[in-house]
């Protein structure tokens, strides 16, 4: 155990480190432990700090790691959990603010960079609706869904309906799978083509559809889909249109005889 001095002189030369060259060069325990001297300055914090990371495996997992269970560690008390949570949520307002001062469109990582924190370690697949302005600006971003995304989980209506009230031009699905792979399921497919098809008719166009899995993520944007659904929309309308003037151009019967 170290001496009084020994511990104040290592977290010196930890703050001095950080000071010169941010984090670079730090080890994920010593990150948490210079979080947990905001609340605890004059305590030696390397062995909780260790113990936090052993116990939550990663940085990103102790951060997401909630205040009581942060204190179920030997040597962590509120005060440092307080030091831990503060860092999350500025870390987590500052990419709000970040991203709702950008244009997004085509922007698939830009997206994740913000959403991947708060939704990596979901227990259910959330839906989410990014809403966005003429300029691709971002007007509101909600949770619409929760559960396994499929047709009886996802109501275009319901999506419609908001993105009118929010006065959206454009609009980007985001949802997690639990199972930390991205690739898109079947039924992720069928959704996003009748939301695509949705927007269509609304003039509301969908820009992307982004699955959030373990550290990476699918844009259905970046790999052609919405385009191709785009393009399934229009040939489809194109079908109708030109089936409605078949009928109309098809030649009457001839008038029965008995009739007067």
């Amino acid at each position: 155990m170290p001496n009084k001095e020994t511990a104040q002189g290592h977290r010196k030369r930890l703050r001095e480190r950080f000071i010169k060259s941010g984090l670079s060069g730090f080890q994920d325990y010593e990150v948490i432990e210079l979080l947990l001297t905001l609340g605890s300055p004059r305590k030696d914090c390397k062995q909780a700090a260790k113990e936090v990371l052993k116990r939550f495996k990663t940085l990103r997992g102790a951060l997401s790691a909630s205040p009581r269970e942060l204190q179920q560690i030997e040597g962590i008390g509120a005060h440092n959990a307080f030091g831990i949570k503060l860092v999350w949520e500025v870390a987590e307002e500052f990419l709000r603010q970040r991203i709702m001062d950008r244009p997004v469109y085509k922007s698939a990582k830009e997206i994740f960079d913000y959403l991947y924190l708060s939704m990596r370690d979901l227990k259910k697949e959330v839906f989410k609706v990014i809403y966005l302005s003429g300029q691709n600006q971002i007007i509101e971003i909600a949770d619409l869904f929760e559960g396994t995304v499929n047709a009886s989980s996802v109501y275009p209506r319901e999506i419609m309906r908001e993105a009118i009230k929010h006065d959206a031009i454009s609009l980007i699905f985001v949802h997690n799978h639990t199972s930390g792979d991205p690739e898109p399921s079947r039924q992720d497919k069928e959704v996003t083509r009748d939301l695509v098809f949705a927007g269509n008719i609304m003039q509301i166009r969908v820009l992307d559809h982004i699955i959030i899995g373990e550290n990476k993520y699918y844009s259905f944007a970046s790999e052609g889909l919405v385009e191709k659904y785009e393009e399934d929309f229009l040939n489809v309308k194109i079908r109708d249109r030109l089936s409605a003037s078949r009928y109309r151009a098809k030649p009457s019967a001839p008038r029965p005889d008995w009739l007067p």
